[in-house]
């Protein structure tokens, strides 16, 4: 079965501060999957910049929420993350492991919920 989204819900102690040193290899690898790394290193670290900036205060950052096959996205409701795709063509279980490596590497805690709330309205 296709992988259409995939949550990464954070447990334990685990909290938005904890990926401010690894936001930068996921958005990475995110940008580099779906053709959008920036060709200047310096929009690419803008885009990190603005994230970091409020996951090291422990804040929700604006994730990577621009046009393209899949997005990255930090709902309001609880600490987490997701990756969404937005064609029924787009496969996340690659990125789902990618991830989940960064995040095991980091010593961050978290479920992985696939397909949870994946509509393409």
């Amino acid at each position: 079965m296709k992988i259409f989204s995939v949550h990464f819900v954070l447990k334990g102690k685990s909290d938005y501060k904890d990926l401010a040193p690894v936001f930068p290899s996921m958005l990475a690898a995110l940008l580099e999957e779906i053709g959008q790394m920036p060709e200047e290193e310096e929009i690419f670290q803008m885009f990190v910049e603005m994230n970091v900036f409020d996951l090291e205060r422990n804040h929700k950052p604006e994730g990577y929420n621009r046009k393209g096959k899949m997005r990255l996205i930090f709902p309001t409701d609880r600490k987490e993350f997701y990756l969404k795709a937005y064609n029924k063509a787009t496969d996340l279980t690659k990125m789902r492991d990618v991830f989940k490596d960064i995040l095991t590497s980091a010593g961050i805690k978290f479920d992985v919920v696939d397909n949870d709330r994946a509509d393409f309205d």
